[in-house]
C-alpha cells in the first residue's frame, strides 16, 4: 500500500508517552519504526494496568492498555544499552536510519556513546530528536518530571477548574496527559520539518524538545491576554475568557454546551431560546460587550435553558447552526453516529491471538492513507527479525546475545 512515509526508517528509543506518541504517528504514516526496549522489562507503560491485553484464551498478558494506545504498528527489539555490544548494535542500526527519537535523561546516551554528536559521523543525514521534561539546558535540565508536574508549572492548572470561590473550586489537571501528547505532536512536526530541510541541505540535525516548553506554548491566547492586559488569567470553570455565551448550561434534563463564537451566532441563539430581547440589548450586541457584561447576561440565559431538555435544545440549536453539543462519556463518544462514520475505533490483529480495539489516527490523506498493520508488539517480538534482516547477524550469534542478556 502506498504510504506517505514508507521510505523512512525510525529508531525509537523512547518510553512512556510523549516519544512513543510521536513515533506512532510515523508508523501510522508508513515508516518502519523499530522500538528499542530493555530486555526483560521493556517500556514502563507495559505494566501500567489494569486493564491488560488478554490472550486468545482470555487470560491477562503483561501488556497494559496504556502501552497498546501508543505503540501501534511498531517492531519491538530488546537491547541492553548499558552494554558495549548493545551500543554497537545501535550504531549499526543508525547507519541507515532516517530518524532517531529518544527520551532518556539529559546526558545518559552521551555516556553510552550514543549522543547526536557521537552518531552524526556515522550518518550525517540522521534527524535526532531528544524529548525531556525541561530540555537539554537550563537550571532544571537534570530534573525528572511527569505530565502532572508540567500542567502545574506551565500554567495550565491555573486556568483549568472552577474558581476558588465556587464549590469544588481549585486547580484541576486535564483528564489526559496533555503535555506528553502535545510534545509528541510538536515532535512529529519538528521531525518532519527537519526531514524536509534535509531534502535541501542533505544534512540531518538535532532537535531538543521539552515538555515544559510545549505546555507553556499552548497557553496561546491566555498568555497573550496576560501580556496585553497585565492581568493574570483565572480559572473560570467551563466559561471562556473572551467569548460569551461559551459554556455549559444546565437544562430541564441534562446539560448542554453552548459555544457561540460570533455576533450572528449569538443572534441565532437568542432566537432559538426565544429571547430576541437579549439579541438587541445594547449591552450584549457585540463579542466585546458580552464579555464585559457577562454577569448580567449569563443568569438570564441560564434561567431560560432550564425550560427544555438537553436533547430538545441540541436539536433546535443544530437546526439553526448554533454550535452546541452534549457532554458524552467514553461509551457515548463511540456510539455517536459521526464518530462511527469517521471510523475512529479500529480493530487490529495482535500476535497473542485475535484482534484488539484501537483508536484511529485522525489524519485523512487522499493518496497515501494511514497504514494500520498490527497492534502494539509484544516485548522483543521482532528482535531476531531485525538483527538478522537489517544487520545480517546469524541465528547462532543472536542466540548467544540473548544468552548474555544483551538482547
Amino acid at each position: 500500500m502506498k504510504t506517505a512515509l514508507g521510505h523512512l526508517k525510525v529508531l525509537d528509543l523512547t518510553r512512556v508517552l510523549a516519544g512513543p506518541w510521536a513515533t506512532q504517528n510515523f508508523a501510522d504514516m508508513g515508516a518502519e519504526v523499530i522500538k528499542v526496549e530493555r530486555p526483560g522489562a521493556g517500556d514502563d507503560t507495559r505494566s501500567w494496568g489494569p486493564p491488560f491485553l488478554k490472550d486468545a484464551e482470555g487470560h491477562d498478558t503483561t501488556d497494559a492498555a496504556y502501552y497498546l494506545s501508543t505503540n501501534r504498528g511498531k517492531k519491538s527489539i530488546t537491547i541492553d544499552l548499558a552494554s558495549e555490544t548493545g551500543q554497537e548494535i545501535i550504531r549499526e542500526l543508525v547507519r541507515d536510519a532516517d530518524v532517531l527519537v529518544e527520551n532518556y535523561k539529559v546526558g545518559t546516551l552521551a555516556r553510552y556513546g550514543l549522543s547526536y554528536n557521537d552518531l552524526r559521523p556515522l550518518n550525517p543525514r540522521l534527524v535526532y530528536c531528544s524529548i525531556t521534561g525541561f530540555g537539554q539546558d537550563g537550571p532544571y535540565a537534570a530534573l525528572p518530571g511527569y505530565d502532572f508536574v508540567f500542567q502545574g508549572m506551565g500554567g495550565l492548572m491555573s486556568i483549568t477548574g472552577h474558581a476558588d470561590s465556587e464549590p469544588g473550586g481549585g486547580p484541576i489537571k486535564s483528564g489526559v496527559a496533555i503535555s506528553d501528547l502535545l510534545t509528541g505532536m510538536y515532535a512529529t512536526t519538528a521531525i518532519l520539518a527537519a526531514l524536509e530541510h534535509r531534502h535541501v541541505s542533505g544534512e540531518g540535525q538535532y532537535i531538543d524538545m521539552a515538555l515544559l516548553d510545549c505546555i507553556v506554548a499552548i497557553n496561546g491566547y491566555q498568555a497573550m491576554n496576560h501580556f496585553m492586559s497585565g492581568k493574570i488569567p483565572q480559572r473560570m470553570g467551563n466559561m471562556h475568557p473572551n467569548m460569551v455565551p461559551y459554556q455549559v448550561f444546565r437544562c430541564k434534563e441534562g446539560e448542554v454546551i453552548v459555544a457561540v463564537g460570533n455576533d450572528s451566532q449569538y443572534a441565532a441563539f437568542c432566537h432559538v431560546i426565544g429571547r430576541n430581547d437579549l439579541a438587541v440589548d445594547p449591552r450584549f450586541v457585540t463579542v466585546g460587550l458580552r464579555n464585559i457584561n457577562r454577569d448580567a447576561l449569563i443568569p438570564q440565559i441560564a434561567e431560560t435553558m432550564l425550560t427544555r431538555t438537553m436533547k430538545e435544545w441540541v436539536a433546535k440549536m443544530e437546526a439553526a447552526n448554533v454550535p452546541c453539543g452534549p457532554i458524552n462519556n467514553m461509551r457515548q463518544v463511540f456510539e455517536d453516529p459521526q464518530v462511527q462514520h469517521r471510523r475512529m475505533k479500529l480493530s487490529l490483529p495482535h500476535s497473542v491471538g485475535g484482534e484488539i480495539p484501537s483508536l484511529a489516527n485522525p489524519i485523512r490523506f487522499s493518496d497515501t492513507p494511514i497504514r494500520y498493520t498490527h497492534a502494539a508488539p509484544t516485548l522483543g517480538e521482532h528482535t531476531t527479525e531485525v538483527l538478522a534482516e537489517r544487520l545480517g547477524i546469524s541465528e547462532e550469534r543472536i542466540a548467544a546475545l540473548k544468552a548474555q542478556g544483551v538482547v
